[in-house]
């Protein structure tokens, strides 16, 4: 059964055509951009070292980079106050090496936030940060997300982010403006569309997905902490397939659930498969431990039948969830005939919370219910 995670060892390191593309560039680039104001980037952007020093930035901070650029972050970033959509920071390129070096992106979420997030009031900037490149993103802060933070959006070179920083978290308290609700909403970690992507070593603070895998193929979420929002999740709205998923070692604190698969009732067509959860953890669990649910946007309504999910698989190192008193440790609700095959969930361990809840389940080996 572990054959299944072999696809990922193909998204591992830094590629050998990185060094050729370099080589082959460095006779007319080989120079040292430095980014002070958004009106060094037009000339830093054509060397093939790239560094940023702290600045206050007042519209869209865009990066279209020389493929095998190295980026260093010097200073933190702050955005000025401005109701608009965004994004706040672009980065696009094939094999980048960007080094944060524990500097910050300041979103200035207190600004925007009114309890609604991306479903009304203020116009907010999101994502936040969009991130279509290759190559590595590390060792970054990004506080106060007016709305969604990360969107990573790399199609076949492979992209790892590592040592990353979401907190969100002064957006749990109410304000004037969000009715004595948190006032930061729909403030997602990790939005991701991605093939062959790496997501490790990073901790996500915020009142919505931890992450959120929307489509995508070879990806794996390793070695990270959520806390406080809505767990790890597959799908959403307008569901697009999504396969060959690893999520290992990850550990989730006070969330709504600790693993989530949403699919929309009113897709059609889509698949999500090959699955696997391994050694996560999850504790605090407010809702549910793991949910499987084909009735987004409701949470365990009549479920829609377009998308099918199979090979949904607890293996390897022991996934243990612990949840509430009032919650559900394990819900799954397919449509008719959408959630086939045999699932294996021999390595999930759940406690406390209410019984089970199983609609139209396959057969699944292995579940304690």
């Amino acid at each position: 059964m572990l054959l299944r995670l072999a696809p990922f060892l193909v998204v591992a390191h830094a590629s050998t055509r990185h060094t050729r593309i370099a080589l082959a560039r460095r006779s007319k680039s080989e120079c040292t951009g430095t980014i002070s104001s958004l009106s060094d980037v037009s000339n830093a952007v054509k060397c093939m070292t790239v560094n940023i020093n702290g600045f206050t930035v007042s519209k869209t901070f865009d990066l279209a980079l020389i493929d095998g650029t190295t980026v260093n972050l010097l200073g933190d970033i702050a955005f000025g106050n401005k109701s608009w959509t965004g994004p706040l920071f672009r980065i696009s390129g094939n094999y980048i090496n960007w080094n944060g070096n524990g500097h910050t992106f300041n979103g200035g979420g207190p600004f925007y936030w009114d309890g609604k997030g991306s479903n009304g009031g203020v116009t907010k900037p999101r994502p936040m940060m969009k991130i279509a490149m290759s190559g590595v993103f590390k060792d970054t802060k990004v506080y106060n997300s007016p709305a969604h933070t990360f969107s990573v959006s790399s199609k076949n070179a492979p992209l790892k982010i590592s040592g990353i920083t979401i907190d969100n978290s002064l957006g749990d308290l109410p304000n004037r403006n969000s009715g004595g609700k948190p006032a930061g909403h729909n403030t997602d970690g990790f939005d991701i569309s991605s093939t062959n992507l790496i997501i490790e070593n990073s901790i996500v603070k915020n009142q919505d997905d931890c992450m959120i895998i929307n489509s995508g193929n070879n990806v794996i979420l390793r070695n990270n902490h959520c806390s406080g929002g809505h767990g790890i999740s597959i799908g959403g709205a307008n569901t697009k397939t999504v396969t060959n998923v690893l999520i290992q070692n990850n550990i989730v604190v006070d969330n709504d659930q600790a693993l989530r698969i949403k699919t929309d009732v009113g897709s059609y067509g889509p698949t999500v498969s090959n699955i696997t959860y391994t050694g996560n953890t999850g504790t605090g669990l407010r809702q549910f431990g793991v949910l499987i649910d084909q009735s987004y946007p409701k949470t365990m309504g009549t479920p829609g039948s377009g998308v099918v999910i199979k090979d949904m698989m607890f293996v390897g190192a022991m996934n243990t969830l612990s949840v509430l008193p009032k919650a559900t440790p394990v819900a799954v609700n397919c449509g008719d005939g959408t959630c086939i095959g045999t699932w294996e969930w021999t390595s999930l361990k759940t406690s406390g919370g209410k019984a089970s809840v199983l609609h139209d389940a396959p057969n699944i080996h292995g579940l304690v219910s």
